[in-house]
């Protein structure tokens, strides 16, 4: 009897620690809040020309070498050049395929099969593993959509809607078929290139990363492969944010994202198939909002460290994907 009891009790955690371990991929999420997610102080500084003219929290800017006068053909314009932050995209990095967080955990699979999300432990070096994670990039011109300024002809027109899932995107997963896109990175795939990218972390954790250096993503590691592998898996913030950074370098290059700053942006955007790293912020959103509360300093230029402000930001299954938003600098003709 007592062996027959002992059996049901290990059938039963057999099974209910397999139930758990099934569910540990499920999908979960939130819409962000626009009142208590979102840091509005990202949209800062502001500036005319090339001047600063509001600020608060000591909040970041990148260069802004337009002039203080402006004029554009397409829709004849003649005015000031203003510059500011605009909070337009959101990116998200996922266990389960085709879950969309930031639909308040929208499951949208459709029957494709996509591989999950996942850790990969090695027995061998250091015992840091792998990882992979599926990515989505949204439409969000949250600024225009809640009219938070009236008349401003500086503000992308839209609604929140989903504009890339790599689910469905082949090279998502394949490190070599991704060279597709990416040819270059045969050129940094070399322990010089990845070490030197120990410069772009100290500038992107004291401003911005180094422009030149658009292999790096800071203290995150190496942006290529643009895919969903990352080489070391250093905690899910860490590994998150480089899945962010990677998905946005690589929409530029697909030309669906585009450049909105310094003069050529003057007057409308511009393609930008090489993403200038200096002109985008990150805010997270998910699973925990980094408001900023505290300090007023809730965004992160790319590649910054996770050090400063990544701790309690991710618990146990429904705290392991990750959303950002992205503010990204917009340099604007607004005329008289």
């Amino acid at each position: 009897m007592k062996k027959l009891l002992t059996l049901i009790l290990a059938l039963l955690a057999a099974v209910s620690s397999g139930g758990a371990a099934a569910g540990i991929a499920t999908c979960t999420g939130k819409f962000p809040n626009p009142i208590t997610d979102i840091c509005w102080s990202c949209i800062l500084p502001l500036s005319i020309g090339n001047a600063t003219v509001g600020n608060f929290g000591g909040q970041e800017d990148s260069p802004n070498d337009v002039p203080a006068m402006c004029s554009c053909i397409v829709n004849p314009t003649i005015g000031i050049s203003v510059g500011f932050w605009e909070p337009a995209r959101h990116v998200e990095a996922v266990r389960k395929p085709f879950c969309l967080v930031s639909l308040g955990g929208l499951d949208l699979d459709p029957g494709i099969p996509a591989p999950e999300g996942a850790r990969f432990t090695r027995s061998e070096g250091d015992g840091d593993g792998q990882s992979f994670y599926q990515a989505h990039f949204y439409m969000n011109p949250v600024m225009f959509y809640l009219d938070v300024v009236t008349d401003f002809p500086c503000l992308e027109h839209g609604s929140f809607d989903v504009a890339y899932m790599t689910e469905v995107d082949p090279l998502w997963n394949d490190d070599e078929l991704t060279l597709i896109l990416n040819p270059d990175a045969i050129l940094f795939a070399n322990p010089i290139a990845i070490a030197a990218c120990a410069a772009d972390c100290v500038a992107a954790t004291t401003g911005f990363g180094i422009t030149e250096m658009f292999w790096c993503a800071g203290c995150q590691g190496g942006l290529y492969p643009l895919d969903g592998h990352v080489q070391y898996h250093m905690g899910g913030v860490r590994t998150a944010s480089l899945i962010a950074q990677r998905l946005t370098a690589k929409m530029h290059r697909e030309l669906i994202a585009w450049g909105w700053h310094g003069k050529d942006g003057l007057c409308g955007p511009y393609y930008e198939p090489v993403m200038d790293k200096r002109f985008y912020k990150t805010q997270l959103t998910y699973p925990i909002p980094n408001t900023g509360k505290e300090s007023g300093k809730c965004c992160q230029p790319f590649g910054r460290t996770t050090v400063t402000w990544g701790a309690g930001k991710e618990y146990p299954i429904r705290g392991e994907d990750f959303a950002f938003m992205l503010f990204r600098k917009r340099n604007c003709c607004v005329g008289y």
